[in-house]
């Protein structure tokens, strides 16, 4: 009993299940829609987030197997099933394709726009991995791309328009959250650590003034979009601008965690696991839905 789930273990850690959590990008187009609450909505969303999920999920196990050597010398990343050992290459490369046609099965449902979308994040994944993810730039702007298409899959699903304000503010907070990571990567590097090849394109001094540009471009347009003619209008509500400072006090907090803490690794596990960020989305997205909703 315990072999078994210690096994369900390994390969929920395989799936990474826990950067699941990305994927919840594919639920802005129906909160910003006012959708949220209209079931057919919430459903096709749904399940265009189970099916991205999937996709994500084989993705990140083809990664893994193809960085097995390097992973075998990262102090985070040799503990991965792959790389430890815990889970052949073959069984890896088997799941990976179950997940990846289960994703595009269930994409199919939510309409022909959800199918395009599960490729072109296939496809940039596995350019990503094969060779842009050694190119500096190119590395954080993939992943940047990356949370577009979730925002597009939940746009298409739910058959909601996107304004630019939801796709620039995307791309913007991602490329922030890339050049946090990068920088713990770069840490890592100085530190005598075996890490991917792309950071040589990059120092500490870089990293820093790219992440204040970037974070001071995401307010900015977070504060445009909340006080912008159609924003109010569509909303019925001129107080938009109200949610603006739980966005800046969570672009501070994480700015404190990777310049004072130094601990900007993973996004996924600080959003996990800090109580003060997630205070912080809370407070907007409670604030957000009362001005919508009210």
């Amino acid at each position: 009993m315990e072999k078994d789930l210690n096994y369900m273990r390994d390969y929920l850690q395989l799936m990474r299940i826990q950067h699941w959590v990305k994927n919840l990008f594919i639920f802005a187009p129906v909160i910003f829609a006012f959708q949220l609450f209209d079931p057919s909505s919430f459903f096709s969303a749904l399940l265009a987030f189970i099916s991205f999920s999937l996709t994500a999920s084989s993705l990140y196990i083809y990664n893994d197997i193809h960085d097995i050597q390097m992973d075998k010398l990262h102090p985070r990343k040799r503990s991965r099933p792959i790389a430890s050992g815990k889970i052949d290459i073959k069984q890896a490369y088997r799941t990976s394709l179950v997940l990846a046609v289960s994703g595009l099965v269930l994409a199919a449902f939510p309409g022909v726009g959800c199918i395009a979308v599960i490729l072109v994040y296939m496809v940039v994944n596995i350019a990503y991995t094969l060779k842009l993810k050694h190119i500096a730039l190119i590395d954080i702007f993939c992943i940047a791309a990356g949370f577009v298409l979730r925002v597009l899959m939940g746009g298409y699903a739910a058959s909601i328009a996107l304004s630019q304000w939801i796709i620039v503010i995307t791309f913007l907070l991602a490329i922030f959250l890339a050049l946090s990571k990068r920088r713990d990567d770069m840490l890592l590097f100085i530190n005598g650590g075996k890490v991917r090849k792309s950071i040589e394109g990059y120092n500490i001094k870089m990293i820093d003034y790219a992440m204040a540009i970037s974070a001071a471009m995401v307010l900015v347009a977070y504060l445009m979009y909340s006080i912008s003619p159609e924003v109010t209008s569509r909303m019925g509500s001129a107080y938009v601008y109200i949610t603006f400072p739980f966005v800046l006090l969570g672009l501070m907090r994480y700015l404190q965690i990777t310049f004072v803490f130094e601990d900007s690794g993973c996004p996924t596990e600080i959003l996990l696991k800090d109580r003060f960020i997630q205070s912080t989305l809370v407070g907007w997205l409670v604030t957000f839905l009362l001005l919508i909703y009210k």
